[in-house]
């Protein structure tokens, strides 16, 4: 029997940070929008961040993946995604306002997991509790993201599919509203009511009715059709709720492998894995950070003003730094990354000399990656090797061969010590800022 003939399929990206998160992933997914012809969100919330710069214009994503802002490529919210109708809707208003088309090319999964004001609420309250009683803030953006995913592997989550359904919809919020009360309550925090919430959903539930999807089954048959897709990772892999420094990490899966069950796709659709690396280390909220530097002066303070290191979300600023190779290569054991994007080398330019951590001194022994017990690592003393600086600019540098020597021999120090390729150079923030040295989708 002659089997069908079937299409081309295409080739499929996942793009992951392999730090504590704001790597540059939205600018790197964006500018490789011109191979793809959608791009998938599969974890987390309007918890991340991505900055996009496009000829000098610079636009904040939260919930909406990037290639928003490349005309013609679809955008779809996998069912990993925990979503509050509220922000989504005002996201979607303020791209349309700079004449960008979304509603058109967005697909929602029925399958993701509302963000509702009890969510939002008990965020805040519980922080609030960590920090009164001095058992240490987690540093949670507040947008009521954990809360959020407590509710779905409970089993008792409102869901995307359940706005279409008035009356079920009802039903299982009073339940939800009358169990967060009683805790709320117990938080010191103000009760909510629940007819106000419902009248809002359902407000909303009519806008968001036309861009539900069967998300997955539409990726399959994207990829069969000889589309090419990328799915794009949010917050960074030390952040990762099973494999970042618990307790001090998102409530979601921000690794590679969760790009297949957090879109509803087989691994086998997943062909090469890009990891997004800061040229240096940045981490927002509490945690241990062992290669962290003091902001106020010398090389942190360099860091943190240059390289702008405030939150895109929240605007706090975020501790920086020497890049840290051991706990970059526990990242490329766990996502299996084929290679490197290093963001921001241009905000190195000028420091006389520069360290990276090759492993860390603990209990009288010494380690070459990061221990997985968040205070084994506190506890970790880092090892340094110094390489020369550079005094040349690298700021927008487009080619490998224009780079300052040391700046390539930084980088390739760094490849060597953590073992995956580095494929690509990012030397600024806008999309052209961009050194190609293997292309991802021709890998």
């Amino acid at each position: 029997m002659q089997s069908a003939i079937r299409p081309t399929a295409g080739r499929n990206v996942v793009v992951v940070g392999t730090q504590w998160g704001d790597e540059g992933k939205g600018k790197i997914v964006d500018w490789m929008t011109d191979h793809a012809q959608g791009v998938v969100r599969f974890q987390g919330g309007h918890n991340a961040g991505h900055t996009l710069v496009i000829a000098g214009r610079k636009t904040a994503l939260q919930l909406i993946p990037s290639g928003v802002m490349r005309e013609g490529v679809a955008c779809y919210i996998g069912n990993g995604v925990v979503v509050d109708p509220a922000h989504m809707l005002g996201e979607i208003a303020r791209i349309e306002a700079l004449g960008i088309d979304v509603r058109s090319r967005l697909f929602l999964s029925e399958a993701c997991p509302l963000i509702l004001p009890f969510h939002v609420a008990l965020d805040s309250a519980r922080e609030g509790r960590r920090e009164s009683s001095g058992s240490g803030k987690i540093g949670t953006t507040g947008k009521g993201i954990g809360p959020a995913y407590e509710d779905k592997v409970a089993r008792r989550a409102l869901r995307v599919q359940d706005l279409k359904h008035p009356q079920r919809f009802e039903n299982k919020l009073r339940e939800l509203v009358e169990l967060h009360n009683t805790e709320l309550a117990y938080l010191g925090s103000a009760s909510l009511d629940w007819q106000a919430m419902f009248d809002g959903a359902m407000q909303a539930a009519e806008q968001l009715r036309p861009l539900m999807a069967d998300v997955g089954y539409r990726l399959y048959n994207a990829h069969a059709a000889g589309q090419n897709l990328l799915f794009e990772g949010a917050q960074g892999t030390l952040l990762d709720i099973d494999h970042g420094t618990y307790p001090y990490v998102t409530s979601s899966n921000c690794v590679a492998g969760n790009a297949a069950a957090g879109s509803g796709v087989g691994p086998g659709m997943l062909h090469y894995v890009l990891g997004i690396t800061k040229a240096y280390t940045t981490r927002v909220g509490g945690g241990p950070f062992p290669t962290e530097l003091s902001l106020d002066e010398g090389v942190g303070h360099h860091l943190s003003t240059v390289g702008q290191e405030r939150g895109t979300v929240t605007g706090r600023a975020r501790r920086c730094g020497w890049l840290d190779a051991a706990a970059l290569k526990r990242s490329i054991i766990i996502n299996g990354v084929s290679g490197l994007c290093i963001t921001k080398l241009d905000v190195l330019d000028g420091l006389p000399e520069i360290k990276i951590c090759t492993g860390y001194k603990l209990g009288g022994q010494m380690l070459d990656v990061l221990p997985m017990d968040a205070d084994e690592i506190s506890a970790c003393e880092p090892v340094y090797e110094t390489l020369p600086g550079w005094s040349d600019t690298t700021a927008g540098l487009t080619n490998w061969e224009q780079l300052p020597v040391n700046a390539k021999r930084y980088l390739e120090r760094m490849q060597a010590l953590i073992g995956a390729p580095i494929d690509m150079v990012s030397t600024g923030p806008d999309r052209v800022h961009t050194i190609l040295l293997r292309h991802p989708f021709r890998a």
